[in-house]
């Protein structure tokens, strides 16, 4: 379950009735939950809380979806569903790996992005792309002047900021998407103790070690 409430169709202010209307039809999606592609759909539930957040979020979907962008739609999925990858975000990954074959992107090269830095199946230009996503996520914007560089052979001033907005946009969902366990993110955390047999529980292996060895 989200860490935050979700609200219910009978308390949804009138923007997010409207987007429960095109996403989940009549259903109540509190009670009924389940989107077309296959996620729970509590991202909409919970932004529900606080409708101006909500439509603040749709601006943003607005803005890197308007067809006056400088940015190329291909490049521009290549830095979200990398950025979703990086953030380990499951949810914003698998979503965006649909919208990257919306745009015509290849099987392979979205099956490459895990592993980008090792395939060959991006073009030049695609690959400084990713290499800049990966510091903006990565390296919280630590940038160097050779990437930049790169980046301004092929790109406008226009597309590059674009491309940095919607790409730290991404960044931003995945994050809270993580934080407040929403869709594919609902999951418990994976770095915990593992028991050791009761005998065990208080040993400390690596002194145990020491100890032998000296």
């Amino acid at each position: 379950m989200p860490r935050l409430r979700e609200v219910p169709r009978s308390a949804a202010d009138p923007i997010a009735i409207k987007l429960y209307d095109m996403i989940f039809g009549a259903r109540d999606p509190v009670t009924s939950p389940g989107t077309a592609t296959g996620t729970p759909g509590n991202w909409w539930t919970v932004f529900a809380l606080v409708p101006q957040c909500l439509k603040h979020a749709l601006h943003g979907f607005e803005f890197y979806r308007d067809p006056g962008r400088k940015i190329d739609p291909q490049l521009r999925e290549l830095a979200q569903t990398r950025a979703g990858y990086a953030r380990g975000s499951q949810f914003v990954f698998s979503q965006h790996s649909k919208s990257c074959r919306s745009v015509g992107l290849s099987e392979d090269k979205i099956t490459a992005l895990p592993h980008w830095s090792t395939s060959a199946v991006y073009s030049d230009l695609e690959r400084s792309v990713l290499a800049y996503t990966d510091a903006l996520v990565l390296e919280g914007g630590r940038v160097s002047d050779g990437l930049f560089a790169e980046l301004k052979k092929d790109l406008s001033d226009e597309a590059i900021l674009e491309l940095t907005y919607i790409t730290t946009l991404y960044d931003m969902h995945a994050t809270i998407s993580r934080a407040l366990r929403l869709e594919y993110d609902d999951v418990d955390e994976r770095i915990t103790e593992i028991a050791a047999p009761t005998e065990a529980a208080n040993r400390d292996v690596m002194a145990m070690v020491d100890k032998e060895t000296h």
